[in-house]
């Protein structure tokens, strides 16, 4: 069954929390498929993966760059696993459907946003009724992560 964890976010922005936990699951040797919500936010985080440490890289690619299956960490805005990843993390408000593709999915929340807080409470709930295992995950005062539930 699906692990599902929620971490929500109140050090960080999505940019600066996204490479480190793509990384960190890239280095533990998973495939990683990052939903986003459209081709812009794509585009975007594509350029920043490039771009947010000169000392760091995390081979991806999207659909812009093709060859699927060959890529580590995998951008989308689909429900789709073409690289068979082990791990979705879903960013920026991005919903899926295929969480049972997958034996961990990671859903970032922004604490500043009451809408964004109030949905991952309603996914909660029904991840819960449909028999996840959901883990909850805060920031700490230093950026780290606390299981909180």
């Amino acid at each position: 069954m699906t692990e599902i964890r929620f971490y929500h976010l109140t050090r960080q922005t999505q940019e600066q929390a996204l490479p480190l936990l793509l990384g960190k699951a890239y280095d533990g040797g998973r495939r990683v498929v990052l939903k986003l919500q459209n081709a812009q936010e794509i585009k975007r985080m594509n350029e920043h993966l490039w771009t947010f440490d000169p000392n760091s890289f995390l081979p991806h690619g999207s659909k812009a760059d093709g060859n699927a299956d060959m890529q580590p960490i995998w951008l989308t805005d689909m429900d789709e696993n073409p690289n068979e990843a082990q791990v979705l993390i879903l960013g920026h408000g991005a919903s899926a459907q295929n969480h049972k593709d997958f034996d961990l999915c990671c859903e970032l929340l922004d604490g500043q946003d009451e809408h964004a807080v109030k949905g991952a409470r309603q996914r909660w709930k029904s991840y819960k009724e449909q028999g996840f295992e959901v883990t909850y995950w805060q920031q700490n005062d230093r950026g780290g992560w606390q299981q909180k539930a």
